[in-house]
């Protein structure tokens, strides 16, 4: 049995005992611990843990504030260990989906390897989080890696090393971090703020938490030393080479967003910044974020993949090099691992190729979610079409034209070129109403299904654009867009990126026979 199952394995029963920092309940050792997370788990509890952070210390050549939409061109594509890994991704099962990603998508665009919430956390695993649990924190009240799930930082307590380890092979190196400061830090250590005479209890805000997860405290923007405890983050995270962050439950924390947009401005490494979970476009977001989340975390049910057309339409204006709404990771293929009686996609596959060619011609990052070394031929199908791909990565103008009847079409420019890109979809039948989607992080839950055709955009004229009339059936139908809704009057050449294949001329319209829950995705070129 490895080191990782034998871990979890253990972890079945923990009971809770009180502990007296705050009023947090702490997580007892599971009997039967592994050496060396026993270990992990009580240098966390007796910490501050002291380390080298001399890389940290040295100062940092600020970066230009107005330079950092010029980070993130195209919309970033990588893969995040929470869908398949939940809190608990070790070391080993990071450097696994690595080595895949450099072998079969690298050469296809996807460089980005996150690594999500916890990886602080010895003890951390599944989606469930351990109330009051112990994190590796230093004196200044930094969050640092786990050494027993990830044995390259032992030394040093740093990424370093695994962040060396995936730029060697042309990746990037992504890391999930909570908004606020460890509590831990605040009520048992009063850690000193680094550079600074205040301490985290001049600073914590201990009503601003997250209801989801309890490992942090909010900072409190209007007291000195809160944006120099977010500057000495960011100068730790930068000493580590990271060039990504997600910060979570961030949403409608605008101090917060734009403390973080400074620390990292501060920092001399030019890290790409994703806020997360849900919120809203906005201009907030846009400006100060190079990605937002614009849902709920998103599972694998119809619900959820239904109620993402009408959060991608609401994020066009906001829509721009450098800053993208994010319809969050997909969860494709071998996902929930730590749950072996559910640990398969339930998306179809017509459902997959709904959700590519709708995140694709939205210009959403493309953030896999799913146990690399595990995909099918089908999969790996879906993530190497490069035809598809570069819809996402160079499409222009991307816009929503009609959704209504349970259809919806969405189109893009090609760039330097008069072709479009044109996505139809077949939306029904639609999610039976009231119905929740998947169980998001934390156990908090998806959105409500939305209203069918809710969200319903009109032809220049005023006029609803022509759509064929369909009830809530698993039938094909036979959906079409005009092309004067295109801005084209001319006959058109069509070609399908899903299937490689010219499909001849249409006239007057751009129509298909759409799969139930399915989705075609076409280049059209004018006739000269």
């Amino acid at each position: 049995m490895s080191k990782s199952k034998l871990f979890l394995s253990c972890l079945a029963g923990l009971a809770l005992t009180s502990l007296g920092f705050g009023q947090v309940v702490h997580a007892a050792i599971p009997d039967n611990l592994p050496p060396e997370s026993a270990s992990a788990e009580a240098a966390a509890k007796n910490g501050p843990i002291v380390w080298d952070d001399t890389a940290s210390k040295t100062p940092a050549t600020p970066v230009d504030s107005t330079k950092h939409l010029e980070w993130a061109p195209t919309p970033p594509m990588g893969w995040n260990s929470w869908d398949c890994f939940g809190a608990g991704v070790w070391q080993d099962d990071v450097m696994a989906n690595a080595d895949y990603m450099d072998k079969n998508l690298k050469a296809h665009g996807w460089n980005l390897i996150t690594i999500d919430i916890q990886w602080y956390e010895p003890l951390a695993h599944t989606d469930r989080y351990r109330t009051g649990a112990w994190l590796m924190t230093d004196a200044n009240g930094r969050l640092h890696p786990s050494p027993n799930r990830f044995p390259l930082t032992k030394d040093t307590g740093s990424f370093k090393p695994i962040a060396d380890a995936l730029h060697a092979k042309g990746l990037k190196f992504g890391l999930h971090l909570m908004r606020g400061i460890p509590r831990q830090a605040v009520d048992r250590d009063n850690a000193p703020i680094a550079g600074t005479n205040l301490h985290a209890q001049d600073i914590a805000d201990k009503r601003n938490v997250c209801p989801w997860n309890n490992d942090m405290y909010g900072v409190d923007m209007s007291k000195p030393g809160a944006q120099e405890y977010y500057n000495s983050v960011f100068t730790l995270l930068a000493s580590w080479n990271l060039d990504f962050v997600k910060v979570d439950d961030l949403s409608g924390h605008n101090d917060e967003i734009s403390a973080i947009r400074k620390a990292i401005d501060q920092c001399g490494r030019p890290i790409v910044f994703s806020i997360s979970p849900r919120g809203r476009s906005n201009e907030n977001v846009a400006t100060n974020a190079n990605l937002w989340r614009i849902s709920d975390d998103f599972w694998d049910n119809w619900s959820s993949l239904y109620n993402q057309f009408a959060n991608a339409d609401a994020g066009t204006p906001f829509r721009g090099p450098g800053h993208w709404p994010d319809a969050d990771m997909i969860p494709f293929g071998n996902i929930r691992t730590w749950n072996q009686a559910d640990h398969t996609s339930k998306f179809t596959k017509d459902e997959e190729y709904t959700l590519i060619s709708l995140w694709s011609i939205a210009k959403s990052p493309l953030i896999l979610g799913a146990n690399l070394p595990k995909n099918d031929d089908f999969t790996l199908s879906l993530l190497t079409n490069d035809e598809v791909l570069a819809v996402d990565q160079f499409s222009t103008n991307n816009k929503q034209v009609f959704n209504q009847n349970n259809q919806a079409a969405w189109v893009a420019d090609v760039p330097n070129s008069k072709d479009k890109y044109v996505a139809l979809f077949n939306l029904s039948p639609a999610p039976v109403a009231g119905r929740r989607g998947g169980r998001g992080r934390g156990g908090r839950g998806g959105p409500a299904a939305a209203t069918p055709g809710a969200s319903v955009a009109l032809a220049s004229d005023g006029a609803a654009p022509a759509a064929a009339t369909t009830t809530n059936s698993t039938d094909q139908v036979s959906i079409s867009v005009k092309l004067a809704d295109l801005g084209i009057t001319a006959p058109v050449s069509v070609r399908d990126l899903w299937t490689h294949k010219d499909l001849g001329k249409m006239t007057d319209t751009v129509t298909a026979t759409v799969n139930s829950h399915g989705a075609v995705l076409y280049r059209i070129t004018p006739a000269e």
